[in-house]
C-alpha cells in the first residue's frame, strides 16, 4: 500500500488561483471565487466548490455559513507563502545560493559554480524576497 505523500506547503497552481481570489476579495462565496477566475480559465462551479474545500482542509482558507451557502476567506499569510516558494526556487534552481541567483539576476548568466556549505555567506542582507 502506498504512503500518502506529505502535506503540501505551497499549494498547486490550481488551489493557488482560488487563494489569490480569496486574497483579492477579502472573502467570498464559491461564486463570486468562480467569477473571478473566469477572467482567465473556465471552470465548473463543483471544481471551484473542491478546490476550496481542499483550501480549507488544508489550512490555506476557512470557511463559515452565511445562509445557505459558505463564504470563504483566506488563512494563509501570503508573505510566507511567498518566501517558502522563494526558497524552494532556489534550492532547486540555484543550489540554495542567494548568490548565484543575484548573479544570474544582475548578469544574466549561468549561476556561478555552488558554493561549499562551510563558506559563509558573500551578502551582507539576505534576499529579500518582496523584490522579486
Amino acid at each position: 500500500m502506498r504512503r500518502p505523500a506529505p502535506p503540501r506547503e505551497i499549494p498547486p497552481p490550481l488551489e493557488l488561483e482560488c487563494l489569490k481570489a480569496l486574497w483579492r476579495s477579502g472573502e467570498a462565496s464559491v461564486r463570486d471565487v468562480r467569477g473571478l477566475l473566469l477572467e482567465n480559465r473556465r471552470l465548473a462551479y463543483t471544481t471551484v466548490m473542491t478546490v476550496l474545500d481542499r483550501l480549507v482542509r488544508r489550512g490555506h482558507a476557512g470557511r463559515r455559513k452565511q445562509g445557505r451557502a459558505f463564504v470563504y476567506y483566506p488563512v494563509a499569510d501570503r508573505n510566507r507563502l511567498r518566501g517558502l516558494a522563494l526558497r524552494q526556487f532556489l534550492d532547486s534552481f540555484f543550489d540554495g545560493s542567494e548568490e548565484a541567483l543575484l548573479a544570474y539576476l544582475q548578469n544574466g548568466t549561468a549561476p556561478p559554480p555552488a558554493r561549499q556549505q562551510s563558506e559563509p555567506s558573500q551578502l551582507e542582507e539576505p534576499l529579500d524576497a518582496a523584490l522579486l
